[in-house]
């Protein structure tokens, strides 16, 4: 037997759009991060590129379970006494909602320079509206793949 391993010859990329509302949080950007890595595929090989262009929208109606909508980001500015924090709930409700969903998505993959590669496929839009038509992608349903990703407020 041989080890399968892709070449860049072999990798073929499709464009994925996925709809974000009602659909749980952690269990989207998992779906997610695992389409971006391309560990859907059968010819999934570590250290190459071969993850899909994925394409979210309606970040703004995600769900998050629990008490997590209280939960804090926190960063820091580099001046004495500059720790700044910010609710997921008062980001979801702001200018780019947008960025919750980068976030957990960008702290699923691993931390190195595939990974920063594979999330430049990444479009998430907080609205239905998205300018990559031209894509043709497919629809992924995310809220029929399991009942528990979905959740009702």
């Amino acid at each position: 037997m041989k080890t399968f391993t892709a070449t860049p010859a072999d990798i073929e990329k499709k464009w994925i759009l996925i709809d974000a509302e009602g659909v749980v949080l952690g269990r989207l950007a998992s779906i997610v991060a695992m389409r971006l890595r391309g560990k859907h595929k059968a010819t999934y090989t570590p250290h190459m590129d071969m993850g899909d262009n994925v394409i979210v929208i309606n970040a703004d109606k995600v769900q998050l379970t629990g008490d997590k909508r209280q939960e804090h980001f926190y960063w820091h500015t580099g001046y004495p006494g500059g720790i700044k924090s910010r609710t997921k709930a008062q980001i979801l409700e702001g200018a780019h909602p947008e960025r919750v969903v980068e976030n957990a998505i960008r702290r699923m993959l691993p931390r190195n320079r595939l990974s920063r590669k594979q999330l430049s496929h990444l479009r998430v839009f907080a609205g239905t509206e998205h300018g990559m038509a031209a894509q043709q992608p497919e629809v992924l349903d995310v809220k029929s793949m399991n009942p528990k990703n979905t959740r009702t407020a």
